[in-house]
């Protein structure tokens, strides 16, 4: 019988303590309690999946986690006798009887309150846990799921009272929505989305207003009809209705309608016409959030303010790039000053003033080495100027064939996307282009990536509507390096995420003083007890709370910042303790264990991916978005692969200089000169200009985006006469000396 594609895991599981000198049991499950169960141990469930996913059923194996992978937790997981199963099968239900797991959320019988609360609901219609699913009326099906307007009354034998108990009963679907909500528990709120999908309103048919709301129209449109369209069918809207207005509607309207204008017009000069007035300001990234926050400043009109912006053109396609510096030098023509932290090319020629902090990063970084106008910056060295003057080039792409197989989508319909069929040629580095809302994200990140995740490691990620995908069997694995934290707390650094931190320790456990001494490894993690400074618990400072203030954190008074306690740090290696290994560089860590290959072969591909400058204990909430990302980089080129891997990178150059894309384009084409494909959503040139292959999607962003094209090497692109890309990528090619011949008309690998 063909099973659903919503695989459920159910397994019996052990938690050990594995810190000390023996493992000390923390918690054991009965058999077939979903491993989804497990929230509060920290455990990283991707990574179970990961090693589940070449398992048969039935077969026995056995699951560890280092501690870093557990969050903190210094815990470990044993799985025994895992067996693959589904709850349901071509629409039914895997058991037939509550007792035995109908209700999935809740799985099979316990001996627990809401199982006792069920019980209960049941005998008032003459069923019990052991009637079959279709004979339970629907009335006690409803109760069950959306809970009981009487309370419920528990037998006093159950709940070993002197009389019976009254409880609420609120059902099992409020249950869930507690979990989503509220769960402190990542993993539980990852659980609980299962069982729930959001669908249409059937009353208000998405438009969140009542009928009486809707009623009232001006010209021929509703406020959720206005709300609906793009900020370019907006603007053509308010264009037109005052000729479909009465005098009286119009001498009301007049200056209400020149002011929505003007606020449009605000939001249409940074590059936002793609992006409709009802749209979550959740689901904006923050470059379109901070467009957003600058055309408010535009349209007040303020002077003598000092504005200041970070990084503006995050996710900005070239041809929006002009627009947002008119909008920026607009601001400046008011009479204000406008500072902008930048690595934009077009920004940086367009400035008045630059200030170039360098001469490299970290330890080498830190001082001014020229401020002045763009001309005087022309006549530097630095190495800003070295690009800006085309002395330094990122290299030319190297214009891959592949492997000849293809990995195809067919059918994409999700958002903007109008039912597209998209081949992407594995073994390539793959450049996915288009003007801001083309609908890039829609087809890769949330209708490509979840396909794959679900067929990998039975992500619960739904895709965007599709047809079907060929070309699976192609790739053994994918993986999405973005720019979110490697850690969500101080424990967390780059030794621990990379794994090396575990080498680290087991070297300093095999050291004489310490075998003499009896140390495990355990002594030497700053989150477990016996090897940490109790006064600070690892931490390495103190937060004093300050009352109207933000509080301060001091380094701890005991360890002085080292985090562990003094016959901790006596074992030394090479004349280094545990601390000082954690405070050296990564440069200074190469060196260090130059003649160590284990940890050689981890910290040697950060250093590749140019982030020698960070600290192996640099708390990881102190990281940037691109530094964590190339720090996820690093950590899977030193991994072993089998050369079918698949890569998915949005927007990596985010936050980059010239010289960090430069590293960031030759980690990359490492990746894929081992065999792997990687796909990357990008707008910057130098980037686009490397790629094997490039797929363009446009014309315009919304409801005007969505389609294909054109596809193929960047010298066919760039040939194209379709959409806005291949004319800025001609420029920069020209810039470079790379050029194709001549025009073709826009036939060129049209999708």
């Amino acid at each position: 019988m063909e099973q659903s594609t919503n695989k459920f895991i159910r397994a019996e599981y052990k938690l050990y303590d594995v810190t000390d000198s023996k493992a000390e049991l923390l918690e054991e499950t009965k058999p077939n309690r979903p491993f989804e169960f497990i929230s509060g141990m920290g455990i990283a469930i991707d990574e179970f999946e990961k090693q589940l996913a070449g398992i048969q059923e039935g077969e026995r194996f056995d699951f560890v986690l280092e501690p870093e992978q557990a969050y903190g937790e210094h815990v470990a997981a044993r799985v025994f006798d895992v067996e693959k199963t589904t709850f349901f099968r071509n629409g039914k239900f895997d058991s037939e009887y509550i007792y035995e797991g109908a209700i999935v959320p809740l799985g099979k019988y316990k001996n627990q309150m809401i199982f006792w609360q069920i019980d209960a609901i049941l005998k008032k219609y003459d069923c019990t846990l052991k009637t079959k699913i279709e004979d339970i009326p629907d009335d006690a099906l409803n109760e069950i799921l959306y809970g009981s307007l009487e309370t419920v009354r528990i037998d006093k034998e159950l709940v070993h009272t002197s009389s019976d108990y009254f409880v609420d009963f609120d059902g099992v679907v409020k249950y869930l929505h507690d979990v989503m909500e509220n769960g402190e528990s990542s993993n539980g709120q990852k659980w609980a989305d299962q069982f729930l999908a959001e669908c249409v309103c059937p009353e208000c048919k998405g438009q969140k207003l009542n009928q009486e709301a809707l009623s009232y129209r001006i010209w021929d449109k509703n406020i959720s009809q206005l709300a609906n369209m793009d900020l370019v069918e907006l603007r053509e809207w308010l264009n037109e209705v005052g000729n479909h207005m009465d005098d009286q509607q119009r001498q009301i309207a007049t200056e209400i309608l020149k002011e929505i204008r003007t606020r449009i017009d605000f939001l249409l000069e940074v590059g936002l016409d793609y992006l409709s007035l009802n749209r979550q300001a959740a689901t904006l990234s923050g470059g379109e959030s901070q467009r957003i926050r600058l055309a408010t400043q535009i349209g007040s009109q303020l002077v003598n303010v000092l504005y200041i912006l970070d990084e503006p053109s995050i996710g900005l396609h070239q041809r929006d790039n002009d627009r947002l510096i008119r909008s920026l030098k607009e601001l400046r023509d008011l009479g204000n000053t406008v500072i902008v932290v930048e690595h934009d090319r077009d920004m940086m020629l367009n400035a008045d003033y630059i200030v170039d902090i360098g001469p490299k990063a970290g330890r080498k970084g830190g001082e001014v080495v020229f401020q002045g106008t763009v001309e005087e910056m022309m006549h530097t060295n630095t190495i800003t100027a070295q690009y800006l003057k085309g002395e330094q080039q990122l290299q030319k792409g190297r214009h891959r064939k592949g492997n000849g197989l293809l990995l195809t989508l067919r059918g994409c319909r999700g958002n903007n996307l109008k039912n597209i069929d998209v081949s992407f040629p594995l073994g390539c580095l793959i450049l996915v282009t288009g003007v801001s809302g083309s609908g890039k994200s829609t087809m890769i990140n949330e209708t490509l990536y979840p396909i794959l995740s679900q067929h990998f490691y039975r992500s619960l990620q739904k895709p965007m509507p599709y047809d079907s995908i060929e070309g699976l069997e192609h790739i053994d694995k994918v993986v999405n390096v973005d720019q979110s934290p490697i850690g969500r707390t101080p424990r967390s650094n780059p030794a621990t995420y990379t794994g090396v931190f575990a080498d680290i320790r087991s070297l300093f456990v095999n050291l004489p003083e310490a075998q003499i001494r009896g140390y495990k490894p355990g002594r030497f993690s700053f989150n477990v007890k016996g090897g940490r400074c109790e006064t600070c618990g690892g931490n390495g400072y103190k937060t004093i709370e300050m009352n109207f203030l933000p509080d301060i954190q001091v380094p701890c008074e005991t360890c002085h910042g080292k985090r562990y306690n003094r016959e901790t740090l006596e074992v030394r290696f090479k004349g280094k303790s545990i601390a000082d290994v954690l405070d050296m560089t990564i440069n200074q860590a190469v060196e260090f264990f130059e003649n160590v290959p284990d940890i050689l072969r981890k910290i040697k591909t950060i250093q590749d991916v140019g982030l020698g400058y960070i600290k192996l204990g640099q708390p990881s909430t102190t990281l940037s978005g691109g530094e964590s990302q190339r720090i996820k980089l690093a950590t899977e080129l030193s991994k072993k692969d089998t050369g079918k891997t698949l890569y998915i990178l949005d927007e990596p150059t985010t936050g980059l200089h010239f010289e960090d894309i430069r590293i960031l384009m030759d980690v990359l084409q490492k990746l894929v000169d081992r065999g792997n494909t990687v796909i990357v959503i990008e707008h910057n040139l130098d980037v686009i200009r490397q790629a094997d292959y490039i797929i363009d999607m446009g014309p315009e962003g919304g409801r005007k985006g969505g389609e294909v094209l054109s596809a193929g090497t960047p010298e066919e692109v760039a040939k194209s006469k379709k959409g806005f890309t291949p004319k800025f990528l001609l420029e920069e090619m020209k810039r470079n000396s790379d050029a194709p011949d001549k025009p073709c008309g826009g036939s060129c690998a049209d999708a």
